[in-house]
């Protein structure tokens, strides 16, 4: 069982950077692959980023890649999203989710635990 708390949303402008923090708790966190998701209103929940166990393999969705970089501490049980060069359609709430295959997957079915999210709005 994995528990997540997503935290570091807010109000910034359009070129601003934010860092999105996702803390879990539980022993086996450093197996878990986790990854970063988003739902605007009225849309479905898309794909941001995701990592594996290791942290070696990364993977980012077409809209994001370049501007956001995505980390894990797994001493600090903890997972990262940098998010620069902000803009108007990053507007969302943003989810971290665990997958207990540990290999960062694309595809929300795939993940077994989920954070209450975090708001981030991006002002124009």
């Amino acid at each position: 069982q994995v528990q997540l708390v997503e935290s570091g949303g807010g109000l910034v402008q359009a070129g601003d950077s934010l860092r999105l923090s996702c803390g879990a708790s539980g022993r086996s966190f450093s197996r878990y692959g986790m990854g970063w998701f988003r739902q605007a209103p009225g849309k479905e929940r898309e794909f941001v980023a995701a990592l594996g166990w290791s942290g070696i393999s990364t993977y980012y969705a077409d809209s994001v890649r370049g501007r956001f970089t995505i980390s894990r501490d797994n001493a600090k049980n903890t997972v990262y999203l940098q998010m620069n060069s902000l803009k108007p359609e990053d507007t969302a709430v943003y989810y971290c989710a665990a997958d207990r295959h540990g290999v960062g997957n694309q595809r929300v079915a795939a993940y077994e635990y989920w954070g209450q999210g975090t708001q981030v709005t991006v002002s124009s």
